[in-house]
C-alpha cells in the first residue's frame, strides 16, 4: 500500500517551528536541555527534508544507467537520516549534556522553557498522531513490531519514532527544568539531556537497522512467495518451479526472477503464452512484482 507524505508534511512544519522557538528560549534561560532539543528539533526537520529528497528522487524513471530504476534513492537517504539521528541527535545532546555537568549554569526565567515545552508538546503530539494513522492504515492488523520489521517504506517509520521521540524527549526535558527549579540542583538539566542524548541514540541505532536491511535488499514475506509459486504452478504447462530470487528495489516495487520446469510437451508458442499468462496472473494479484523475469529451466 502507497505510503501519504502528509505525516512527513506535517512533521517538517512541526519541527521547523518548534527548533526556532526552542532555541530562542535556550538562548533567553541557559537551558542544556533545551538546547538539546532544540538541536533535536533541527535535525528532525533536516531529516524530513531528505526524506522528501528521497521520495522524489525514488520516483525518477528508469534509464541506460539505472534500468532498474532509482528505487533504492529513498533507502539510502533513509539510512542517511538515521545516521544523522544518531551523531548530530544523540550526539550532541550527549556532549551538551556533559558539558552542562562540568560547568553547571541555573536554569534563568524558566516559564519561557514551560511555554516552548507546551507548545511543542502539542504540535508534537498532532505531528505523531498523523504518523501513527498512517503507519496503522499500512500495517492493518500486522502486530506492531512485527510490521515495522516487514516494512518496506522507511518514510513511514522513520517519521513515525522521530516523533516519538520527540514526545519523550519534550518530557524529560520538563521534568529535567522543573526538579532543577523544585531542589535548586543545576546538574540535574545536564542529566535530562543526556537522557535525551541517550533516547536519541536508541532510536538511532533501531532506525539504522531497519534502514540497512532495506538498502541491503529484502524479500517479500515467505507466505507471499509461497503464493506466488502456487500461482505459476496452478497453469497447465508448468511442472514446478525450481527455484526463485526476489528483492525489494522500492517500496512498491519487486523484482523478481522466475525459473520454472514447464511440461515437454509444451510447444514454443505454448510456452511464450505460457509466460505471458502466468506474468499477468501473478502482476494482477500483486501489482508490486513490476520486475518479473520467468525462466525456462530443466527440473
Amino acid at each position: 500500500m502507497s505510503a501519504s507524505k502528509t505525516p512527513i508534511y506535517t512533521a517538517l512544519g512541526a519541527n521547523l517551528a518548534i527548533a526556532i522557538t526552542k532555541l530562542v528560549a535556550a538562548a533567553f534561560t541557559g537551558s542544556s536541555a533545551m538546547v538539546s532539543e532544540g538541536i533535536h528539533s533541527l535535525v528532525d526537520t533536516s531529516n524530513e527534508v531528505l526524506l522528501l529528497l528521497g521520495i522524489s528522487r525514488s520516483q525518477k524513471p528508469a534509464d541506460e544507467k539505472r534500468p532498474f530504476g532509482y528505487g533504492r534513492e529513498l533507502y539510502f537517504w533513509a539510512f542517511v537520516v538515521s545516521l544523522l539521528f544518531f551523531a548530530m541527535g544523540g550526539g550532541f545532546s550527549i556532549y551538551e549534556g556533559i558539558e552542562h555537568l562540568r560547568n553547571p549554569e541555573e536554569v534563568k526565567n524558566p516559564i519561557w522553557n514551560y511555554a516552548v515545552l507546551g507548545f511543542a508538546f502539542v504540535f508534537d503530539g498532532i505531528s505523531f498522531i498523523t504518523a501513527m494513522k498512517e503507519f496503522k492504515r499500512q500495517r492493518g492488523k500486522t502486530p506492531f513490531w512485527q510490521a515495522v520489521r516487514q516494512s518496506k517504506d522507511p518514510s513511514t517509520f522513520v517519521v513515525l519514532f522521530e516523533d516519538a521521540a520527540d514526545v519523550i524527549g519534550i518530557a524529560i526535558a520538563f521534568f529535567g527544568i522543573l526538579l532543577g527549579q523544585i531542589l535548586h540542583n543545576p546538574y540535574i538539566d545536564g542529566i535530562a539531556s543526556i537522557m535525551i542524548g541517550i533516547l536519541l541514540t536508541l532510536v538511532a541505532i533501531l532506525l539504522v537497522r531497519e534502514s540497512r536491511s532495506l538498502l541491503m535488499g529484502e524479500t517479500p514475506s515467505a507466505e507471499e512467495l509461497q503464493q506466488v509459486i502456487a500461482i505459476t504452478e496452478a497453469h497447465n504447462a508448468v511442472n514446478k518451479v525450481t527455484s526463485q530470487k526476489s528483492t525489494y528495489l522500492a517500496p512498491e516495487e519487486v523484482i523478481m526472477i522466475l525459473k520454472v520446469n514447464f511440461k515437454i510437451t509444451t510447444s514454443i508458442n505454448e510456452l511464450d503464452e505460457a509466460i505471458v499468462s502466468i506474468r499477468n496472473d501473478i502482476q494482477t494479484k500483486y501489482p508490486h512484482y513490476k520486475q518479473l523475469f520467468i525462466e525456462p529451466c530443466a527440473g
